[in-house]
């Protein structure tokens, strides 16, 4: 059973913030005071259950104006706490909480230094890497790209019906997108570009094969984050899809290739949406809602939208490869 620590500090004059409810399971309680005079509720939960918690208290904080919650993994405690069976059932909720899902993500989508360094480091080795036609070298490109986070935070926001996390994941993949083709064009204006080199000429055919690379890369990074579970690995499929076409678009423009440029550029545009995508419908089957009913209505029209959207992206893409076939 995975524990979470929630430390719930009230102001000195509400004494306890109450009752959950009899259907709010919980491990232990234990009502302590801080220094500075304030009411520390600590609760231990189970993980699968702290999402629930969480709502309880939000609404039931709602009216104090001076509060803080605080969620803290645990490592471990003694004595252990009994489990039942039917607890530890898959019921296919078994994710990290709304809150935290929501503080990761927002992390994900920070334009800062290191996250445009990363993507110039990666576009440079993925590029060295197609040139020399060393699949290895391109692998290790992924290991450095941070497309994860901005693909998957927009998905999660459009869940959310969040338009500050929406427009935030727009502006950091855009950037970053664009920066690294700026850069793959410019190493494609002064290095010799050779367009039947294998590791260029994959990135001009697409197929059904990268379209179903692309959906698994955006269920895998969607189901990554909802568990809490490492992206490092996961952020490597996703820039399998994303940077190599990105940068053999920028390649083959510097180099003067216009028709194979326009080819890699299906595939880089179809591998987005079929990212996010996915990334939407898995957040759904997890059961990833807004608190409020009023937000969950506003949630419910932009993911009949963004769906609506990328499907209708995937189908003009589709057409266009055909008639370029």
């Amino acid at each position: 059973m995975a524990l979470q620590q929630i430390d719930v500090y009230l102001p000195a004059t509400q004494d306890t913030m109450g009752r959950l409810g009899d259907d709010v399971s919980l491990v232990d309680r234990h009502t302590l005071s801080t220094a500075r005079g304030q009411v520390l509720e600590r609760l231990l939960v189970d993980s699968t259950n702290t999402e629930q918690v969480l709502e309880r208290l939000q609404k039931q904080m709602g009216h104090t104006d001076d509060f803080r919650i605080v969620v803290s993994p645990v490592g471990a405690t003694l004595p252990r706490p009994e489990t039942d069976e039917e607890d530890e059932s898959d019921n296919g909720t078994d994710r990290i909480s709304r809150e935290e899902l929501y503080q990761d993500m927002s992390d994900s989508v920070q334009m800062k230094s290191v996250y445009f360094a990363l993507v110039a480091l990666s576009v440079v080795v993925a590029a060295g890497g197609m040139l020399r036609n060393n699949t290895a070298v391109v692998i290790g490109a992924m290991v450095i790209a941070p497309l994860i986070g901005p693909n998957i935070a927009l998905g999660l926001g459009t869940t959310l019906a969040d338009r500050d996390l929406i427009l935030k994941s727009l502006k950091t993949n855009l950037s970053g997108l664009l920066s690294g083709l700026v850069l793959a064009f410019g190493m494609g204006l002064v290095l010799p570009v050779d367009p039947t080199l294998t590791e260029i000429s994959l990135r001009t055919a697409i197929g059904l094969p990268d379209v179903a690379l692309a959906v698994a890369a955006g269920v895998a990074g969607a189901l990554a984050v909802t568990r809490g579970l490492s992206t490092a690995i996961v952020g490597v499929m996703v820039a399998v899809a994303l940077v190599p076409p990105l940068v053999a678009v920028g390649l083959l423009l510097g180099s003067g290739d216009w028709d194979l440029a326009y080819q890699a550029g299906l595939l880089l545009i179809t591998n987005v949406a079929g990212v996010n995508l996915a990334a939407v419908l898995t957040f759904l089957v997890m059961g990833v809602r807004p608190m409020s009913w009023y937000k969950a209505e506003q949630a419910k029209k932009a993911t009949r939208w963004a769906l609506l959207l990328w499907t209708l992206v995937l189908a003009v893409l589709a057409t266009a490869i055909w008639l370029a076939a």
